[in-house]
Order: structure tokens, then C-alpha cells, then sequence
């Protein structure tokens, strides 16, 4: 398994590893910063660097087909290191903070707006999620304008951890339908903002709802007779 870093700590931008494999999937670490693909929110990007100097464009990250097994996906005609090969991995950060500030967003949209969450997308600036909310009119300004009253509010997020037989005892901490929370190692990581929102959420996400920026919504779509579809933008 690889040891996942972001989990604990979203803001790490680089950290030491050893490469364990390298294979036609891609390239596994022991320990890893890049987020893989998953919970609509993109794969991080960024640049395995070798001890000689030489680096290894990343262009995804995938979760693999072992559990707890990572992907560090390279570009096309880069230098493959070796099993056991040290190596020091960075992140593009400032994607990743867009997606960590998009991601907080949608945390409060789904706070502001009461409704089964049926599925959402994380972008680079922007997102959106859908709402199972039938005969149900939603009023764009409204809904911007208390997203954006609780990112002024500047509320702390933290995280917290329960057990998987604590996560069975609480389906109300799952709220998006269509993603589950990552499970497998025991236990499963919840995001709470006090007062706002406490949902079980692998992502990763701002410290301070301030940090993500005025927010605009941007459309609301009817897709079908029960979905609405709430899309949101970084303003800044």
C-alpha cells in the first residue's frame, strides 16, 4: 500500500519516496503526495524528480488495481526510474489549492442547498453538483449569496476519523449517492466545518473556508425530471 500523506496533510507540496514498481500502469511510491483521481476531484499533477537531477513529468494520478495502491501516471517519453530508486515528489501546487478551494465550495453548497446529493465534478476553478430535488425551483443569486456569506465567515474545516462499523451505524455522512467514501483500511475520514456541514470525504480540501475565494454560481441546469445541477466558479 502506499502511504498516503495528503490525507493528513492537503498543503504538503513535496516529500521524499522510494519507488517500490514501474510498470505499463505507471509508477508506484512508498509514500505519495499526489491526490489519484477519485471523489470527482482530479489527479494530481506535477514532477517526480531523480536523484541525478533528472525529472519525470507526472501527467495523472490513478488510483491501481491493488487496494491502497497508487499511480503516479508519467507523460509521454519520460525517463523511468528503477524499483528502489530515491526520489523527491512535487506536486503542481497552485492546481491542486484551485482544486482544494473548489472542493471546500462544494461542501458548503451542499450545506446551503437541502437535497440528496446524486453526483458532482471537480475542476480546475470550478465544479458543480447535482441535486435530486423534484418540483423544486433553486434561486441562483440566493444560493450564491449564502455560499459566499459562509466563505467571508471564514470558517476553520478540520478532520476527524471513525471506524468502519461507526461509518454503517451513519448513512446520514454520506451524501453524495453516487461516491462512497474511501474504505478498506478500518476506518474513514470525515470533513467537518462546525456549525456548516460533517460529511466522510477522502479529498482534499482549504483549512479556512475564507481561503477559497468569492465563488459565483454560474448555472443551474434541469437534467431530467428529478436532477438539478448546481454548476459554481472561483471568482478570483
Amino acid at each position: 500500500m502506499t502511504e498516503e500523506l495528503f490525507r493528513d496533510d492537503a498543503y504538503l507540496k513535496s516529500c521524499e519516496a522510494t519507488v517500490t514498481k514501474v510498470d505499463e500502469l505507471g509508477i508506484r511510491l512508498d509514500r505519495t503526495i499526489f491526490y489519484p483521481m477519485g471523489g470527482g476531484q482530479p489527479g494530481d499533477t506535477g514532477t517526480l524528480t531523480l536523484a541525478d537531477g533528472r525529472a519525470i513529468r507526472i501527467a495523472d494520478t490513478r488510483k491501481g488495481p491493488d487496494a491502497g495502491e497508487i499511480l503516479h501516471i508519467p507523460a509521454a517519453d519520460q525517463p523511468k526510474p528503477e524499483a528502489g530508486a530515491r526520489i523527491t515528489a512535487a506536486i503542481d501546487w497552485v492546481r491542486r489549492h484551485r482544486h482544494m478551494r473548489v472542493h471546500t465550495s462544494l461542501h458548503l453548497l451542499s450545506a446551503v442547498i437541502v437535497g440528496s446529493v446524486t453526483g458532482g465534478q471537480i475542476g480546475d476553478g470550478k465544479g458543480r453538483l447535482d441535486f435530486d430535488l423534484p418540483d423544486t425551483a433553486l434561486d441562483k443569486d440566493a444560493i450564491e449569496a449564502k455560499v459566499n456569506a459562509l466563505i467571508q465567515a471564514d470558517h476553520k474545516t478540520g478532520t476527524q476519523w471513525i471506524t468502519d462499523a461507526e461509518m454503517d451505524q451513519r448513512p446520514d455522512l454520506v451524501k453524495t449517492m453516487s461516491v462512497k467514501p474511501p474504505r478498506g483500511a478500518g476506518r474513514v475520514r470525515l470533513l467537518e466545518i462546525p456549525g456548516v456541514d460533517l460529511q466522510a470525504c477522502g479529498g482534499t480540501h482549504v483549512a479556512r473556508t475564507g481561503e477559497i475565494g468569492k465563488i459565483a454560481v454560474t448555472k443551474i441546469e434541469n437534467k431530467g425530471r428529478h436532477n438539478r445541477r448546481v454548476n459554481v466558479a472561483l471568482a478570483e
